[in-house]
């Protein structure tokens, strides 16, 4: 029978996966992201967002390979790519690169959604969210926008339909998807 400071090893070792270091090292560049944009270095910014972006992908192929991941990076996961994403909205908001409002409604669907859950928890239903069609779509939308604000803006690309087109459809799935959300839990048995 193992010990206990084998068993804390091995809990240890279950905790430090290459993929979950990976992840942490993402949630670790958001303060970074943050400084960037407050500086006014979209080009530096951009970049970092873009090594975000690629090791989102590699720690998820790490995962699968290695054995579809553990309990820890399937949690800190999604936080550190939202963290990303709703400071990269915020930040980009308060330098006028993106719109004030956006910044206000990506945000406030995360908290509906997130409020949503934690309230119907706090009732006794159980809550399994399942991603939708139109919330995988807001989602490539929004980082579609953060990438080309970032970019266009870094490197002095004036492109403004683009941008404002962007913006449209992020804020058009962003409330079809905060909807979609509502009305899935607003209907649980």
């Amino acid at each position: 029978m193992p010990d206990g400071s084998q068993l804390g090893r091995n809990a240890s070792a279950a905790l430090v996966t290459v993929p979950n270091v990976i992840t942490f090292a993402r949630l670790c560049a958001v303060p970074l992201a943050f400084w960037l944009v407050v500086e006014r270095r979209l080009d530096l910014a951009f970049y970092l967002f873009v090594a975000a972006g690629l090791s989102d992908a590699v720690d998820g192929w790490l995962a699968r390979r290695m054995g579809g991941g553990n309990m820890v990076g399937a949690v800190l996961d999604p936080v550190a790519d939202k963290a990303l994403l709703v400071t990269m909205y915020v930040t980009l908001a308060a330098v006028n690169v993106l719109p004030d409002w956006l910044a206000i409604l990506v945000v406030f669907r995360d908290l509906v959604i997130v409020g949503g859950v934690l309230v119907l928890g706090v009732l006794g239903h159980r809550v399994a969210i399942r991603p939708l069609f139109v919330s995988k779509l807001n989602t490539a939308l929004q980082i579609g926008l953060v990438a080309v604000a970032l970019a266009f803006t870094g490197f002095g690309l004036h492109v403004p339909l683009v941008v404002d087109a962007l913006v449209w459809a992020v804020a058009a799935s962003t409330l079809a998807s905060g909807a979609a959300y509502v009305w899935m839990t607003a209907t649980l048995p």
